[in-house]
């Protein structure tokens, strides 16, 4: 047989390193007794080496491990490693789930949450935190609170100790809360909301924003129902129970604890000034008619002159026809030359009284 065929066949088959069978293969082979020995230490070389390469680069991690009762071994922060995964966090979280006496979370799990970009410290602080103050929260829920983009262990703070958020967002740059009585009298509002996170509806609920603008509109609105602004001035907590008996915070990520009415003060007359607008628009409505009305009646005025000029032209036309029928009248006999005489002296008569007694009448209506 040749003897390099010989060597993987032991490898793969130790019965044949058995005592009984070396002699045989020694006589097939030809190889020296005990030559197995070497290929196996070679092996057990390499293994070694690994061995001590791994525990040197996880020593300290495997001590805390074994020491805390984490459950995770060398050999798994070596695959994690493999994995891209850091071994010290899921070392330093399981120690930190042991410790707190919380025991169903596998490695597995805490090692699949950081591998899909979730902040495994602080769900495994918020899952301690939720458990000392007997909040229900598992790891499931947490990471994906997390992953959902939220901070969990803000979450979990927000619900053992409420926070107030003002309202209006000082950020948004309004101060205040401005409304409209029926008198028409504004009034200038500020409130602070107190809510706890709802763990249960922190996935897939509203943010801090929908509770500032419902508490803003029922704000609003119970103003506006209040007959003058001196029932809001004397009962601002009736505008609080109002605002809080709507069970804003459905579909939201908190629960409404209080609505306090910090501040109440006076604006300006709105009705005023709405009248006094109204007020001046009439006026102007009114001066734009009578524009019109003077400019019809300017209009007017320049078709009566026309008219007068018109009139003034036919009268002339018939005073030039008055010779020419005193004419036609002596041809035909039927005027004499006395009348015509007569009528001169008439005229003249006439033109004299008018230049005696002043300016009078001018013909043709001038």
């Amino acid at each position: 047989m040749n003897p390099m065929l010989a060597i993987p066949m032991l490898l793969l088959n130790p019965l044949l390193l058995t005592s009984t069978s070396a002699p045989v293969l020694q006589a097939d082979t030809g190889l020296p007794e005990g030559w197995w020995k070497i290929p196996a230490a070679a092996i057990g070389g390499i293994f070694l080496l690994i061995f001590i390469f791994v525990f040197i680069r996880f020593a300290n991690l495997y001590v805390q491990s074994v020491l805390a009762k984490a459950g995770v071994g060398l050999f798994d922060m070596f695959a994690m490693s493999l994995r891209k995964v850091n071994p010290a966090q899921i070392v330093k979280a399981r120690i930190m789930l042991v410790q707190a006496r919380i025991s169903d979370v596998d490695k597995r799990d805490l090692e699949a949450h950081l591998l899909a970009g979730g902040r495994v410290e602080r769900v495994v602080v918020a899952l301690i935190a939720a458990d000392r103050a007997g909040i229900p929260l598992n790891f499931r829920t947490a990471a994906s609170i997390d992953l959902a983009g939220r901070d969990v262990l803000e979450a979990v703070r927000t619900s053992v100790t409420p926070k107030v958020i003002d309202c209006p967002n000082p950020a948004s740059g309004k101060s205040e809360i401005a409304a409209v009585a029926k008198d028409g009298i504004q009034v200038l509002a500020k409130a602070r909301v107190t809510v706890r996170t709802n763990i249960a509806r922190l996935v897939g609920g509203a943010g801090e924003e929908t509770i500032i603008a419902r508490v803003g509109e029922g704000i609003v609105s119970t103003i506006g129902s209040k007959d003058t602004h001196k029932q809001v001035l004397e009962n601002p907590d009736h505008i609080s129970k109002t605002v809080l008996a709507r069970g804003l915070d459905a579909g939201t990520a908190f629960e409404i604890v209080s609505i306090d009415i910090a501040d109440v003060d006076i604006g300006i007359n709105i009705g005023a000034r709405l009248q006094a607008d109204q007020a001046e628009a009439d006026k102007r409505v009114a001066q734009a008619n009578a524009e019109k009305r003077r400019a019809m009646a300017v209009a007017a005025e320049q078709e009566f002159q026309a008219r007068v000029v018109e009139n003034r032209a036919l009268v002339v036309l018939a005073e030039a026809e008055v010779p020419k029928a005193m004419a036609a009248a002596l041809l035909k006999g039927n005027l004499g030359v006395m009348d015509l005489f007569r009528l001169r002296n008439i005229e003249a008569d006439t033109k004299m009284r008018d230049q005696l007694g002043g300016p009078g009448p001018q013909k043709g209506g001038e």
